[in-house]
């Protein structure tokens, strides 16, 4: 059975040390030798300038010794890396969970299961959370943490209900460790937990060999959530149902549009919001009316209608008090100023810039401020977060006039 060591340095080797290293098969190793389990390589530059790779090994049973000379330790590395995974499987999968904004939300009736239904186009943006999935060792549970306090790590929380989901329709038994580095702030109409829920689906998947289709993912999905399946369209639909109804568009915004989200840290309860709310006193446009417009002519104040914002503002009045002031401090720097979903965010698109009185005064001083652009993705694959991005903080952490 023959047994091998890998052996790293970088002092320079000559045929008489490569001769003395094949009668002792011993070498001292530098400080600095990398030492992968199990295998380690010596490296050493020849005469040529070429570096040279050696491998030793020996056989317990002839006790020979061998010398392999490798003159690529990187293409050989990648082979034995290709090699374990190829054995191992997927064991770590670190994705981006991006958030969305609702561009029009029109509420349309209220159906017979107490749902309402609506019509919206959706849209995911920049700002997400990072999720690391590790599968777990047992096969009995999965185990949650996060950066962000509050939210809970038990089966309430919309990644496990997602990975109890996946297992329950693929009989698949994969338990995972999962953290959750939280970015996108809750109770901000922005979906954060339904974009959590999605990539665990996916996630799931990847671990099991995609056993199922995307088509198959957003269907179930909404056994848990109507914002769901959204996030497995390409990034822009219009939504119909209770929002589980996802039609793919071509993206009628261009993806260099900035904008701003302004976020008290008052949350609006989605609960009261659609409690409060009079369908008699909606708006009666058209939604694919606002399709269309939006589609030939960009986004405008007049198309970006929410029939949550009253019940929204009637449940914190300070929200609607916010929304007018962005509106009249902007002086046109905004193309539309408007609240997401049901609340609490409100959205300045066209510019990333928030209005100065975000930072004068101390009524602000504990807003969430991020700056966002609209992104998709592409087919087959999940979102990407954005090389250059604004990570989401409180205003706080910026500079303010005094």
């Amino acid at each position: 059975m023959a047994s091998s060591q890998f052996l790293c340095t970088s002092c320079k080797i000559g045929k008489t040390q490569l001769n003395s290293f094949k009668k002792s098969s011993s070498i001292s190793l530098s400080p600095t030798t990398y030492r992968p389990k199990g295998s380690s390589f010596l490296q050493q530059k020849s005469h040529f300038g070429r570096t040279l790779f050696v491998k030793a090994s020996s056989d317990s049973r002839t006790g020979k010794n061998q010398v392999e000379i490798v003159f690529d330790l990187e293409d050989k590395l990648n082979k034995l890396a290709d090699e374990v995974d190829k054995n191992a499987g997927l064991t770590r999968l670190t994705l981006f969970s991006p958030c969305k904004i609702n561009i029009f939300l029109r509420i349309t009736g209220k159906r017979e299961d107490g749902f309402h239904d609506l019509a919206s186009l959706f849209h995911v943006i920049s700002l997400g959370d990072t999720i690391k999935f590790s599968l777990a060792p047992s096969k009995s549970n999965d185990r949650l943490s996060t950066n962000a306090p509050g939210v809970p790590l038990d089966d309430r929380n919309l990644i496990i209900k997602a990975l109890n989901l996946y297992r329950k329709k693929t009989g698949t038994d994969n338990f995972f460790w999962v953290h959750l580095d939280k970015r996108v702030p809750t109770g901000a109409g922005l979906g954060g937990g339904s974009s959590n829920a999605a990539t665990a689906l996916w996630a799931a998947n990847q671990f099991s060999g995609c056993i199922a289709s995307e088509k198959d993912l957003q269907e179930w999905s909404s056994e848990i959530g109507s914002d769901i399946p959204f996030f497995f369209s390409n990034g822009a639909a219009y939504c119909t149902g209770r929002g589980e109804v996802v039609q793919d568009i071509p993206s009628p915004i261009g993806y260099g549009i900035p904008m701003v989200l302004i976020k008290p840290p008052e949350a609006c309860s989605t609960a009261e919001v659609y409690k409060r709310l009079r369908l008699d006193e909606t708006s009666k446009i058209d939604p694919l009316a606002l399709l269309e417009k939006i589609s030939r002519n960009g986004i405008s104040q007049d198309t970006c209608i929410n029939d949550l914002e009253p019940p929204a503002f009637e449940v914190l009045p300070s929200l609607k008090r916010l929304k007018q002031r962005v509106l009249a401090a902007g002086r046109g720097q905004y193309d539309a100023v408007f609240m997401s979903g049901s609340g609490s965010t409100i959205v300045g698109v066209g510019s990333p810039d928030p209005p100065q009185f975000v930072y004068d005064d101390d009524e602000y001083k504990d807003v969430f401020l991020s700056e966002a652009h609209f992104i998709t993705r592409p087919a087959n694959e999940w979102y990407s977060e954005p090389a250059l991005g604004t990570v989401g903080s409180s205003v706080t952490e910026f500079s303010r006039a005094e």
